[in-house]
């Protein structure tokens, strides 16, 4: 009896020193269900539902819609084949919103010079236009490849083609150009700009 109870006997002192050698571990462990639930699910969860609150058209896209159906994103540039469309800014991506990314050429490199010159010539003779008169950012990809904006002058020096192609006057043309650029955000970031997009189905909503 007495051998038994000698057997099972733990010292106080070496019974804390279980206690204390399990402590990490313990701690461990709950800290990493804290972090999984708490920031890796409800955080998550709290912070879409707050954004499709307060944001409803932002959280889902930035979608624009006509008669009940998608034309594109307000974010997101899309080339335009038709010549009564105003062009966007040339992709690296090809406009492909998985594949996002700029070129990442220098600025000294040889091909992106050639690049450049074709395309200022092509744009040129699109727009009837010389060569100098074509806007940078009409010849020049965005860091992401899909930046939906052109600049004004990228806008103005195509509202003749567009006009002529729609059968409107260039005023009428250049009147929807003037309401739908916007002023550098909160009127010191960015520069003026003309989202492409809008700008086109603005002037599908006009009668020839």
């Amino acid at each position: 009896m007495t051998s038994a109870t000698s057997a099972s006997y733990v010292p106080p002192v070496a019974h804390a020193a279980v206690l204390e050698d399990r402590s990490p571990l313990r701690a461990s462990l709950v800290f990493t269900v804290v972090i999984l639930v708490g920031f890796g699910l409800l955080y998550s969860l709290a912070g879409t539902a707050l954004g499709r609150l307060l944001f409803p058209h932002q959280a889902s896209g930035s979608i624009i819609l006509v008669d009940g159906k998608a034309r594109g994103s307000a974010l997101v540039a899309q080339p335009f084949a038709d010549a009564r469309y105003f062009q966007p800014r040339p992709s690296a991506a090809g406009y492909d919103p998985m594949a996002a990314a700029g070129s990442n050429m220098a600025r000294s490199n040889p091909d992106l010079r050639k690049r450049i010159a074709a395309l200022t010539q092509e744009v040129a003779r699109r727009e009837g236009i010389a060569p100098a008169q074509v806007p940078g950012d009409l010849v020049t990809q965005s860091g992401g490849g899909l930046d939906p904006h052109v600049s004004p002058a990228g806008a103005q020096v195509q509202i003749a083609r567009v006009a002529k192609a729609r059968g409107l006057s260039e005023g009428d043309v250049g009147a929807v150009v003037a309401a739908h650029t916007e002023a550098p955000q909160f009127g010191v970031l960015g520069g003026a700009r003309v989202n492409v997009l809008q700008l086109n189905l603005a002037l599908d909503a006009l009668k020839p």
